[in-house]
């Protein structure tokens, strides 16, 4: 059987050509026009099943390279049952051949009953730890909602029910839709085509596969998380529907400020307030740590804003697990003077480490006032 032959067109017919056929033998031969006709009514299937495959490019390929290929393979089947052939189906209101198959073929190649497996989506969190935990680590108790397999239906959407004729398409394996008085049949999707009731809808999740629920969870938060890090959890996301692979839980940590330490990359900065006596003489302290006091040697002629390092006193690194520094910062703070025993002292040391601390500013500036003048 020739397609081309049975449309009446050359194998070189363009899409408008094979329409234009169709269009003039469907009216010819259509059985509405032709009741009791047989022939007729073959011949029309014949007419339709050529066009079907000639007026899809895929299928004309395949056609003109292996032959005849059948055009009712798995997927819808049409009909004219009632159509009008008559020119009231005209004006610019009227649906045309070429769109009306068009939903046919689009109906054809859509995706199985049941779909194919969907990963879940990821769910987003967040936590907060204060400034010890997040240095420290630790486990930390969460509590996630999150779409889980229904447990009535067990993630499949359909309970098995003894076996009944399929009230859907009323046991014929088949359901009918209009457009205009054009009238489509394709596979019941309730029953499969099979015209028998064996499964159905889980009442429990309406079909969906999923029901949602609250899980706690205990999450590990290593040493020296910083503010707005994120934590992956494998697997602690939405179920995915068809037998697809869980998603993943992001948490996002946020970490409280301390009230003495600013953190710094993986370094600690704290500001340590210093007397002028301590200063200039020199001395020795303790500061605090997040594992205990540290002690800090001030050498004597220190000035404020200076800056002492102490090795590994600081945040362990989340990546490589190496402790960062623990800055310390002099601040030089003057004593309240309260009677004039304390004012004659100073005026005393004065005099005696006589030191214009100011002579390097005014030099600078008599440098730069020459260097303009010439």
């Amino acid at each position: 059987m020739d397609f081309y032959i049975i449309l009446g067109v050359e194998r070189s017919a363009s899409l408008g050509d094979i329409k234009r056929a169709y269009k003039r033998l469907a009216r010819k031969y259509h059985p509405d026009i032709n009741p009791g006709d047989r022939t007729a009514e073959v011949q029309f299937r014949q007419i339709s099943e050529a066009y079907e495959t000639l007026s899809d490019p895929d299928r004309r390929g395949r056609y003109d390279s292996v032959g005849y290929l059948s055009a009712t393979e798995e997927g819808s089947t049409f009909g004219f049952e009632g159509f009008d052939f008559s020119n009231r189906a005209s004006g610019s209101g009227a649906s045309t051949f070429g769109d009306l198959f068009a939903e046919i073929l689009h109906q054809r190649g859509g995706a199985p009953v049941g779909g194919a497996p969907e990963r879940g989506t990821d769910l987003h969190q967040s936590v907060s730890l204060t400034f010890e935990e997040a240095f420290s680590g630790g486990q930390r108790a969460v509590t996630v909602t999150r779409q889980e397999h229904c447990r009535s239906c067990r993630g499949r959407g359909r309970l098995q029910v003894a076996e009944s004729r399929c009230l859907h398409c009323q046991g014929s394996g088949t359901v009918k839709s209009a457009r205009g008085h054009m009238v489509f049949s394709k596979p019941c999707a309730s029953c499969g085509g099979s015209g028998r009731q064996r499964l159905t809808r889980c009442p429990a999740c309406g079909g969906g596969q999923v029901e949602v629920r609250t899980e706690p969870l205990t999450i590990a938060t290593p040493p020296g998380l910083a503010d707005g890090t994120r934590i992956r959890v494998p697997g602690k996301g939405n179920v995915g529907r068809n037998g697809g692979d869980h998603g993943d839980l992001y948490m996002t940590v946020h970490v409280e400020p301390h009230p003495l330490f600013r953190r710094e990359g993986d370094d600690l900065h704290i500001v340590v307030p210093v007397a002028i006596h301590e200063a200039a003489l020199g001395t020795k302290f303790e500061v605090p740590s997040l594992d205990g006091p540290a002690r800090v040697r001030v050498p004597p002629g220190t000035q404020s804003g200076q800056r002492f390092r102490l090795r590994e006193r600081g945040v362990p690194s989340a990546r490589h697990g190496r402790r960062g520094d623990l800055v310390v910062e002099v601040r030089l703070v003057l004593p309240p003077l309260l009677d004039e025993r304390s004012k004659d002292l100073l005026r005393e040391f004065g005099r005696i480490n006589h030191h214009d601390v100011r002579r390097e500013l005014i030099d600078h500036k008599g440098h730069e006032g020459h260097v303009i003048r010439r």
